[in-house]
This record gives C-alpha cells, sequence and structure tokens, in this order.
C-alpha cells in the first residue's frame, strides 16, 4: 500500500488540520447559512450563533486530540499508507458528529425541558451537518500537502549532483550544498564533500573540463586552474604572506584554496 507523503505528518499540517477544518465549518455555516443547519443549531431559542460556536470547539478539540500525538511521534510511524489515513480522517468525522450530536441532544433537551430530541436522530444530522462540511478542507489540504512534498522532492532531486567518469560511468551521486572543493590531481579529481560533519574524499577519473558546465550549473565554480569551490563554503577572501590571494572555509581542518586574479571577482560577487 502506498505511503501519504511524510508531509502530512508534520507540524505544518497538524496546524493546518486542527485550525482550519474547524474555521472552515464556521465561516461556511455563516457565510451561506444553510437553513437546515441553522435550524439544526438554534432549538427553537434563537441559539444557533453560540451553538454553531460550540460545534466549531469541538470539532476542534477532535482533531487536537487526534493530530497532536500523532505528529509527536511521526518519527516512528515508518509507513502510513493512503488506507490508513483515510481511515483516520473517517474515525475523527465520526467522532465529530459523536460529539456534535451528544452537545446538541443534551442542551436542547435541557433547554426545552424533557426528551425531546432522541440522540440517534440527533446524530444522523450531526453527522450530515459535519460530514458534508469538512470533507472539503480535507480534501483541498490532503491535496495541497501532497504537492507541496513531490515539490520539495523534485527540488532535493535537482540539487544532487550526478557525477560520471570519462567513460560516462556512474560513480558518484552528491547534494550539490554538500561539495566543497574539487581539486585536478593528474588524470583524477579530488572531490571533497561533507557527510554529517565529516570531510569525505573520493577520486573520479576525469578533466576540469569536462565536468565544468555541469559544476556550473549547480553554483559551484572554477576558482583556479587546478580549483573548483563552493562559494557557500566560503567564508574569505584573502591574501597569504605571500600576496596569493586564498579562499578560507567554514569546514574545520579543511586546507585554504588558491584562488586566480582572474576567477577572483566572480567568485567575491557570489559570497
Amino acid at each position: 500500500m502506498k505511503r501519504i507523503p511524510h508531509s502530512l505528518l508534520r507540524l505544518p499540517s497538524m496546524l493546518a488540520h486542527v485550525l482550519g477544518i474547524p474555521l472552515f465549518l464556521l465561516f461556511f455555516v455563516l457565510i451561506y447559512l444553510p437553513e437546515w443547519m441553522i435550524n439544526l443549531l438554534n432549538m427553537d431559542a434563537d441559539r444557533w450563533i453560540f451553538n454553531l460556536l460550540m460545534v466549531t470547539c469541538i470539532v476542534l478539540g477532535v482533531l487536537g486530540a487526534s493530530r497532536i500525538p500523532i505528529t509527536c511521534v511521526r518519527s516512528s510511524l515508518r509507513e502510513f499508507s493512503w488506507l490508513r489515513y483515510t481511515l483516520l480522517c473517517v474515525g475523527e468525522v465520526i467522532l465529530m458528529s459523536v460529539f456534535v450530536a451528544l452537545y446538541l441532544t443534551v442542551s436542547r433537551n435541557a433547554l426545552l425541558g424533557g426528551v425531546v430530541t432522541s440522540y440517534f436522530t440527533t446524530l444522523g444530522w450531526s453527522a450530515a451537518m459535519v460530514g458534508s462540511i469538512v470533507i472539503f478542507p480535507y480534501l483541498l489540504l490532503n491535496f495541497v500537502f501532497a504537492i507541496l512534498e513531490r515539490h520539495e522532492q523534485q527540488q532535493s532531486e535537482d540539487e544532487l549532483i550526478r557525477l560520471h567518469d570519462n567513460a560516462q560511468q556512474l560513480k558518484l551521486v552528491v547534494a550539490s550544498s554538500a561539495v566543497v572543493y574539487i581539486e585536478a590531481d593528474a588524470n583524477y579529481l579530488i572531490i571533497k564533500y561533507t557527510e554529517g560533519e565529516r570531510l569525505k574524499e573520493y577520486q573520479l577519473r576525469n578533466s576540469m573540463k569536462s565536468l565544468e558546465p555541469q559544476l556550473h550549473k549547480h553554483g559551484i565554480i572554477r576558482c583556479q586552474r587546478s580549483f573548483f569551490v563552493n562559494p557557500k563554503h566560503v567564508t574569505a577572501l584573502r591574501k597569504d604572506k605571500e600576496g596569493l590571494i586564498i579562499a578560507e572555509l567554514d569546514i574545520k581542518n579543511a586546507r585554504t584554496i588558491p584562488v586566480s586574479p582572474n576567477y577572483y571577482d566572480n567568485l567575491s560577487r557570489l559570497l
């Protein structure tokens, strides 16, 4: 079973559901004033606005009790399928209807004296009212967060650099932001990149000229005849004791990178 987008279990999604769905219910009834819903909430005592606010609070409470725990333990939910998520949403709507019906039944009977309305009759109307309205924000929010996750995945995919050797065989896939610098060494390129807090190295048989268009596309630029550098990792440009320009990096124990005057202006503009 296909899993749901992880974005549906994160904090923004939780807040959007917990706050957005009750507000949608509230403003939908206030704007469109469906007659049968107003009659259900009115209780022959002109109390429909107060009861609408109470219904909104009940929906808010059910969603909070459901979504907040799931968001807190989302890291342990390795697989959350669409079936399970759909059952969760249906369960939330059922609980909303149950508690709304309980509130309306108790309130109406207390207001009018005696058992005027049965619980199960009110439950049917309550389910129709809640279900027919909240289905719209449910569908909209699920669609929006699914699209957002797809966009994030596409962005992550675009940020990956696929490095091939001179025989066009894929040798290394690394995030562009992780690449610190690349140094030419005879017929090889020494690629320095971060993995966690460690600086790692990979030796690739290829030429700088061959990879330059691909690296430039990902923001990694030539700074000297034998070096490419990622400007995101450059903290400063300065002259050493011999008057040569060097780039200092933000990686602990990393060497400084020589910068040729021809490439200085271009690199400095990107810092």
